[in-house]
């Protein structure tokens, strides 16, 4: 054991146990557990992080000042001579050398010395003891101090000033009081058994006791400790080995200490445990947010399956107005098929297929309008329902308040437009899968084909008689004017057959159809559903939101807790 491992095992385990403590008490904050009957203030666990305090007074010549070199290793007080006002030095550690006259009596000096950050210490001026600024030392700074080294020179160790302040110390001060007999040099003394001897029979004398005696050499320590590596002979010759040894084993090890690192890891371990059990709670709140999140998207989509289970009466409508539609515009077509139209549109061109088609998809559509506004009024009716009793069950299940309603009316008002317009235009595309144009126009090319053959049959024959009378060629006229007149009779029959073969053929076809047609609107009826389904689930992202994050929190909280414990469990095998 040296001057920098002494004791290392007491602070390390006092550290860990403090960093256990910070960590538990910034963890509880997180996750809101309450702990403040087992982790109170930084204040109140100054007795388990402060650092440990030894104050150093003894005569005049006793050299105190070169005794603390030896403790630290290094230069640190200020030297107490006739020129410096007379006071407490308070050694501290800090970040820079700082020097703070705190009043008459005291003066606070912190150093960037890693050896203040365990142990404080407190030099009384030499000229001083026995004097009031002792007897302030001895009623209020003495009784918190863990050890008090009453510095002899080993020359002459019965000063009486010292010993007179001895023996005003009250029974526990005593307790922790350490007569060190401090010498220049280790062989400038060959009766120093004898001395110590005297010291022991006059610590009996004036005080009743024997109290625990050090011969050291402050300037010896200080140089060994400033060699790189530690000069270790020179160390144990200084005395200070057996000395650090029993400061380790008086402060570190003493009852007390280890019974308040027993006190804080009892603390500690319960706080623990608090802080486990709220982390468990908030894991199974979590899990119960997201299973009433799944709850919430199941009810969505009962919302969709409902209106979805409500289609076939609404297609069963939208057949009906199919089936009406097709009579209505067979009739239509019918008057387009006309014989003198029909022979209008042989040499002006022909686009009954388009007009037809046309004509089906503005009627179907009106119809499909008509369920598409009822039905997307309706979804989005039971949809701002649902959102109004849904406030209040995520208010009492997750304990957060959904925003303003003003954006989900807007969703579900855009939602409402484009269910309207995904509908129209599956109307739209429905009839082009049918087919009708296609199919018709097919039809109607075959029919004006072999009609503008027998037209054109007509106008020859009736050209030939024509020519053949300005001939005067006797029978030929009237055989040519003959022929034209039973060419054009045949025309005209073949027209009316044509049509209505035509007529009963679009009438059937889209007949047969209409099953196709409810078939392809219920496929983009649910989809349209959907989208609407969709983008009122889209309008819950804060919870969804508000879920993850509370789950991505959860989890290094949760590592975070199990380092601590670990660490815990490694102070609880030191203690």
């Amino acid at each position: 054991m040296n001057h920098s491992e002494f004791s290392d095992r007491h602070f390390a385990t006092r550290e860990r146990l403090s960093e256990v403590i910070r960590g538990i008490a910034a963890l509880s904050e997180e996750t809101g557990t309450v702990l403040e009957h087992l982790l109170s203030g930084a204040g109140e666990r100054m007795d388990l992080e402060s650092p440990c305090l030894m104050v150093v007074a003894g005569e005049a010549n006793a050299d105190t000042p070169c005794f603390i070199h030896g403790l630290v290793g290094q230069d640190l007080c200020l030297g107490n001579t006739s020129q410096k006002p007379a006071r407490l030095h308070w050694y501290r550690h800090g970040r820079e050398i700082h020097n703070d006259t705190r009043s008459s009596n005291l003066e606070i000096c912190e150093r960037p010395v890693d050896f203040l950050r365990r142990f404080s210490l407190v030099d009384v001026p030499s000229a001083q003891v026995g004097s009031q600024i002792q007897l302030d030392a001895t009623t209020r700074l003495l009784p918190c101090a863990d050890l008090i080294f009453m510095v002899f020179p080993a020359a002459n160790p019965w000063g009486a000033a010292t010993w007179n302040a001895i023996a005003t110390f009250p029974p526990e001060t005593l307790e922790k009081t350490v007569l060190v007999l401090q010498q220049s040099n280790p062989c400038e003394s060959s009766d120093l058994k004898v001395i110590t001897g005297h010291v022991a029979d006059l610590a009996m004398k004036r005080i009743g006791r024997v109290l625990p005696l050090f011969v050291v050499s402050g300037k010896l320590a200080s140089e060994a400790k400033r060699t790189i590596p530690l000069a270790v002979e020179p160390y144990q010759a200084s005395g200070y080995f057996e000395l650090e040894r029993f400061i380790g084993q008086r402060i570190c090890e003493s009852q007390d200490r280890q019974q308040t690192l027993k006190t804080w890891y009892e603390r500690a371990a319960s706080a623990t445990r608090l802080v486990d059990d709220q982390i468990e709670s908030q894991s199974r709140a979590l899990s119960n947010h997201g299973r009433f999140l799944d709850t919430i998207e199941r009810e969505i989509d009962d919302i969709r399956e409902d209106f979805i289970a409500r289609l076939p009466l609404h297609l069963a409508g939208v057949a009906e107005v199919f089936q009406l539609e097709t009579i209505g515009i067979a009739k239509v077509l019918r008057r387009r098929l006309g014989v003198i139209p029909t022979i209008y549109r042989l040499f002006a061109g022909d686009r009954t297929g388009v007009v037809i088609e046309s004509l089906l998809i503005e009627r179907l559509q009106a119809a499909v309008d008509v369920v598409a506004e009822n039905d997307g009024a309706e979804v989005v009716l039971h949809c701002r329902r649902h959102r109004q009793a849904l406030d209040a069950r995520v208010r009492e299940t997750m304990g957060i308040d959904l925003k303003n309603a003003d954006p989900l009316d807007e969703v579900l008002d855009t939602s409402k437009i484009h269910f309207k317009q995904h509908l129209a235009g599956a109307a739209r595309h429905g009839v082009h899968d049918l087919r009708v144009r296609r199919e018709l126009e097919k039809q109607i090319r075959r029919r004006n084909s072999e009609l503008q053959s027998f037209v054109i049959a007509v106008l020859i024959s009736t050209a030939a008689g024509g020519i053949t009378g300005a001939l005067g060629v006797a029978w030929l006229p009237f055989a040519c004017c003959g022929l034209a007149a039973v060419l054009g009779l045949v025309c005209i029959v073949k027209a009316y057959g044509t049509r209505r073969a035509i007529e009963r053929e679009f009438q059937s076809r889209l007949f047969d159809a209409c099953d196709e047609f409810a078939t392809m609107l219920r496929s983009d009826y649910s989809e349209a559903l959907r989208r609407v389904c969709q983008d009122y689930a889209s309008s819950l992202s804060e919870v969804r939101s508000h879920l993850f994050r509370e789950k991505h929190a959860l989890a290094p909280r949760l590592k975070r807790w199990k380092e601590l414990f670990l660490t815990l469990k490694a102070v609880e095998q030191d203690l």
